[in-house]
């Protein structure tokens, strides 16, 4: 099963408030919006890619909470890119400075931002090129550096602001470089 993808324009084309409002009105669904305005619902994952992922959150986070040099993200978080997009990176991080610079109704809803790190990680669900896609939009909009892990071919692709992408084929650790400073994530978890 892959995702759902509804094509809104040029019969409706929700505000940023009415895609919010559509989103909590439906939370069971994992929703996204392109660029577009196009609705992409996502099925949910199993419970390999929750465990996954659940160990990929914690692991930034515990470095967060070390470091406090910023906030960390969910699954479920939102973010509304400069693009236009409203995406939800399966972990993000921004920095203090820029969270902090947004007023708390923005933190609340879903931040007109696009973090600093994110995480992808492929589900069985997940088509790869869309994920592709996707991590290159995040490029576009600002991301300084994104994984996207494939735990099925134990590939990742790391991208990098202004840089080729790099693929590596079964890493043993991925540093956070120079935007997460001191952070290495052992992929043993992942590619188990």
């Amino acid at each position: 099963m892959t995702a759902l993808v509804i094509n809104l324009k040029p019969t409706i084309e929700l505000t940023d408030d009415e895609f919010y409002k559509f989103c909590q009105q439906n939370p069971d669904l994992r929703i996204e919006s392109t660029a577009e305005g196009a609705l992409v619902v996502m099925p949910p994952t199993g419970g390999g890619s929750g465990k996954r992922n659940a160990d990929l959150t914690t692991d930034v986070n515990l470095w967060n909470r070390q470091t406090e040099l910023g906030a960390v993200f969910d699954s479920s978080t939102i973010f509304r890119l400069p693009n236009g997009a409203k995406r939800s990176p399966d972990v993000a991080w921004i920095t203090n400075d820029r969270w902090n610079a947004l007023s708390l109704e923005e933190q609340e809803r879903f931040p007109p931002i696009a973090p600093d790190f994110v995480i992808e990680l492929r589900s069985r669900t997940d088509d790869i090129e869309d994920l592709e896609a996707k991590m290159q939009e995040y490029m576009e909009n600002g991301v300084q550096l994104g994984w996207l892990l494939d735990p099925f071919t134990q590939e990742v692709k790391v991208y990098r602001q202004g840089q080729s992408v790099e693929t590596l084929q079964s890493p043993v650790t991925l540093s956070g470089e120079t935007v997460l400073p001191g952070f290495s994530l052992d992929l043993s978890r992942v590619f188990r």
